[in-house]
């Protein structure tokens, strides 16, 4: 076998990692290098690789440590029946890695993935070895998010707990049936016994009022967890009621949707092409009216066709015109949850009205200072010198708040 050098390596196993969009840093205690001899802090500006809620762009040298894998799922580029080139780091090469980009201010954190060598156990032990030689070996003050491996060891979930900053288990697919059929080395039970470990792991770390004694610190930025979308028969109502009991069950950060991309020699049983990124696009943001807008799953779906989302609007959009009863609703009075449902008014656009409500009555021209689109609001609301009438319930408003707005970009957006 021909040996590969670095920069080869670092070729396959950061094309293999880029299947994985568990990564986002939301949530990581910012650190320093004021008290020791580490390497800076997780809040900086370089290469954008994710984004925090608040819009703050981090830069992660995103890795596998391998794409050798024992496993034979249907859906993954890097299953063992898979004609893809191969490469393996050691544990040395990714801390050195890691180091350099660091310290050069190209990254700001790393994120580690694998797939299965050996068993799960010696996986597993393997990226546990990465995060405590760069944590206590060489004080790393960045962000660390490792990719558990579900099957490993309870023991090894605690330790990752100690030097990562978040931890994700993939649920990998919606439906059970699925995953058995697509990939059937997995159990869902396995991956819903590793969130457990690592929610009880993240309670244990609060700190008791009762006590000074402070508790070590546990994957502080919490627990990601991606769906593929797409790659079965799952509809987005299924999806999204998934996250929400996710959510609810194992105190997740985060969910991401991936929109499932065809890959090389692939199993007949998958589809030939991948859902529209629209789709993906719109179980975001549907999810984020779960996190931050007091949405429930049901409302959305709700307002769903055959359970699936509406390509043409947002799901705020889409709620709004199947529940006209509910507005226009009064700027000016209007509870604040009650606004936050009002399309086009974000968490941000909403809070600053109802600070202004204290010193003078919201007129429309105030709304268009802090919405996107004053146009997507209007027929939703009254304020001290508009009403829209009949505009609420006129039966071509769709029609044309779709015509009077820009296309909607691609890529994932998560602004409402």
């Amino acid at each position: 076998m021909a040996v590969l050098d670095l920069k080869r390596k670092l070729e396959i196993l950061a094309d293999a990692a880029k299947y994985d969009a568990s990564c986002a840093s939301s949530g990581a205690k910012k650190r320093t290098s004021l008290d020791g001899k580490g390497m800076g802090s997780t809040d900086g500006k370089s290469i954008c690789h994710a984004f925090t809620p608040d819009g703050r762009c981090v830069s992660l040298l995103k890795i596998l440590l391998t794409n050798f894998c024992v496993y034979d799922c249907a859906y993954c580029v890097n299953r063992v029946s898979s004609n893809v080139p191969r490469a393996r780091f050691s544990v040395q090469e990714v801390v050195d890695l890691t180091l350099s980009f660091y310290r050069r201010n190209y990254i700001e954190g790393l994120f580690l993935s694998s797939g299965i060598i050996r068993d799960s156990d010696y996986t597993m032990e393997q990226l546990v070895r990465v995060a405590r030689s760069l944590r206590e070996d060489h004080d790393f003050r960045g962000y660390i998010h490792l990719k558990l491996i579900p099957e490993a060891s309870a023991h090894l979930v605690q330790e990752a707990g100690l030097y990562a900053d978040r931890l994700s288990a993939n649920i990998e697919l919606p439906r059970e049936d699925s995953l058995k059929a697509f990939a059937p080395e997995k159990d869902v039970r396995t991956i819903k016994q590793a969130m457990g470990l690592v929610r009880l792991g993240r309670e244990s770390a609060k700190p008791d009022p009762k006590t000074k004694a402070q508790p070590k610190r546990f994957a502080p930025a919490g627990q990601s967890t991606q769906m593929i979308v797409g790659a079965d028969a799952a509809r987005d109502d299924e999806i999204l009621a998934r996250s929400e009991a996710l959510y609810a069950g194992y105190g997740l950060s985060r969910v991401y949707y991936s929109a499932f991309s065809p890959i090389p020699d692939s199993s007949a049983r998958l589809p030939l092409a991948q859902p529209p990124l629209m789709r993906e696009h719109r179980l975001y943001q549907a999810d984020w009216l779960m996190r931050f807008y007091g949405f429930t799953q049901a409302e959305i779906a709700g307002s769903s066709v055959d359970g699936m989302l509406d390509l043409a609007v947002d799901p705020k959009l889409a709620w709004a015109l199947q529940n006209r009863d509910r507005f226009p609703v009064d700027l000016n009075t209007a509870e604040r949850e009650v606004l936050l449902r009002v399309p086009g008014l974000g968490v941000k656009s909403v809070d600053k009205l109802i600070a202004s409500r204290r010193w003078r009555r919201l007129r429309l021209e105030d709304v268009a200072r802090v919405c996107a689109s004053i146009a997507r609001v209007r027929p939703f609301v009254i304020a001290a010198d508009w009403s829209p009438g009949g505009l609420t319930d006129r039966a071509d408003l769709k029609a044309k708040l779709v015509a009077a707005k820009p296309p909607e970009p691609q890529q994932l957006s998560l602004a409402l």
